[in-house]
């Protein structure tokens, strides 16, 4: 049984398909509404992010901690080997999850994991600075997330058009960033992760967005010769969240790589 309640929901109706979120919950959203049309769609907050609560104190919240407290999750909620999605960090648990053969098909947008050290100094600092300025905005993330220029400021390294955010999903984005409690502890277990080659048991589907500012695309040569045996794409003109860049294309290539 899972150690944990994770929070999650349900749209749709048809196959279940699991999306992995992380602080790319509002990313996701208008990418659900496209799946529910064909899937019932379970989205689920991984530990320590959105309203899920984090992992004890004892356990630290590795990529391959997640994984397991996911997978474990799964049999809670009448899932066996579901097909599953993430971006970012949970691209990366969707893989780890596919390397033990936990699901049935996964698919990884940007999947963290394919950097050198200084590229995951680079990022997760990143992260880190984001974190403090929607931390020290407060109640006041309007000022910033109210206007085009604002939100392009804030989202420049996650996607490619933040002014074509809409202010409440950027808002939200921000908010969600300085509340989730789990950040600082799995930002910092996630530097030393490092995606371990495999031959994946079920369709594997990598893709990367070709403007990807804070997972450049040069990692994504690196996913090809680790994971040979996966499907690998670019997502030409999205950033590293593609879900908010172009909803449309990111649900096409979901529910053709979770029929595979």
């Amino acid at each position: 049984m899972s150690n944990i309640p994770l929070a999650s929901s349900r749209r749709g109706s048809g196959p279940a398909l699991v999306v992995i979120r992380q602080l790319d919950r509002e990313g996701w959203a208008p990418v659900i509404d496209l799946l529910a049309r064909e899937r019932e769609v379970v989205a689920v907050d991984l530990p320590g992010f959105g309203d899920s609560p984090p992992l004890p104190d004892s356990t630290t919240p590795t990529v391959h901690a997640l994984a397991a407290e996911v997978a474990k999750w799964f049999s809670t909620v009448g899932l066996t080997r579901p097909p599953v999605v993430g971006n970012s960090l949970g691209g990366a648990v969707a893989l780890e999850l596919a390397r033990t053969g936990a699901v049935s098909n996964a698919v990884a947008l940007s999947p963290i994991g394919l950097w050198t050290g200084p590229e995951a100094a680079y990022a997760l600092g990143s992260l880190r600075v984001a974190r403090m300025m929607a931390e020290s905005l407060g109640e006041r993330t309007a000022r910033v997330t109210g206007n085009p220029l604002g939100r392009t400021l804030a989202f420049w390294q996650l996607v490619a058009r933040p002014w074509q955010m809409t202010a409440e999903a950027a808002d939200g984005a921000l908010r969600n960033l300085a509340r989730s409690p789990g950040f600082e502890a799995t930002r910092r277990a996630a530097h030393n992760y490092r995606l371990r080659g495999f031959a994946p048991d079920v369709p594997v589907t990598v893709a990367w967005g070709t403007r990807d500012l804070l997972t450049p695309l040069h990692q994504a040569r690196r996913a090809t010769r680790l994971l040979p045996g996966a499907r690998h794409l670019r997502l030409h003109g999205c950033g590293h969240s593609p879900m908010s860049d172009d909803p449309s294309r990111v649900a096409h290539l979901l529910l053709s790589a979770s029929s595979s």
